[in-house]
């Protein structure tokens, strides 16, 4: 199966895919959507366009919905891995300036050339999600210096994408990090939301806060 859609809360999915990786192995891939009046936004796309063809038709069909926005957390292939059909299909990419400035880069470094998000933005950016917002910030740098979080207030959730751990996780992958930064990043996350309720982390099990207090220990 390319992709696996779970119903987290009244109007939160996650959604998780797999990608063939050399030094992990074959790894879950996660990712969120938050879904409203028939509008739905995605954060992080599957790990690749089968998959991206597959949450689409499920945004579309199951959930009778628009999408309005996708928008990846980081520019490794686990969030963008499957962003080409969204953009084949004008469906609007969202993504940090720095998030965009790594693409670039990266595509003149590697042979596989990942298609560069249209729109950017700085710190932060509200969507649209019939008549409730989703929040993109940024809150400082830690498993990449461009990683971003999703927030979506109706159901208290926070997609943490790679910079927040499952329970019990390892480090993981340090290759872009910035470990020194990475307990003060999810402080400020912590900080920011006392009241949140669901975290979904890039990869593994979602939980509650104790995966931010988690992550916060493991970089300590």
């Amino acid at each position: 199966d390319n992709l696996i859609i779970e119903k987290l809360s009244g109007h939160t999915y996650l959604h998780t895919s797999y990608l063939n990786t050399n030094d992990f192995g074959r790894v879950e891939c996660n990712g969120m959507i938050a879904v409203n009046g028939n509008e739905a936004i995605i954060f992080d796309t599957p790990a690749d366009n089968a998959g991206s063809e597959e949450l689409i038709m499920f945004v579309n069909e199951k959930l009778n919905s628009r999408i309005n926005a996708v928008i990846p957390t980081h520019f490794h292939n686990d969030c963008v891995g499957g962003l080409e059909i969204f953009q084949d299909i004008n469906i609007p990419v969202y993504a940090s300036v720095k998030t965009i400035q790594l693409l670039q880069k990266n595509n003149n470094n590697n042979n596989k050339e990942y298609p560069i998000p249209m729109n950017g933005f700085e710190d932060s950016l509200a969507f649209n999600v019939g008549d409730k917002t989703v929040y993109a910030q940024y809150f400082g740098e830690g498993h990449t210096t461009d990683n971003i979080i999703g927030y979506f207030p109706e159901d208290k959730a926070i997609f943490g994408g790679c910079l927040i751990k499952e329970i019990d996780a390892s480090k993981g992958y340090l290759g872009d990090a910035n470990v020194n930064a990475w307990s003060e990043t999810v402080e400020k996350i912590r900080q920011k939301y006392p009241e949140v309720e669901i975290v979904i982390p890039g990869h593994g099990s979602t939980g509650g806060k104790e995966l931010l207090d988690y992550t916060i220990m493991l970089f300590g």
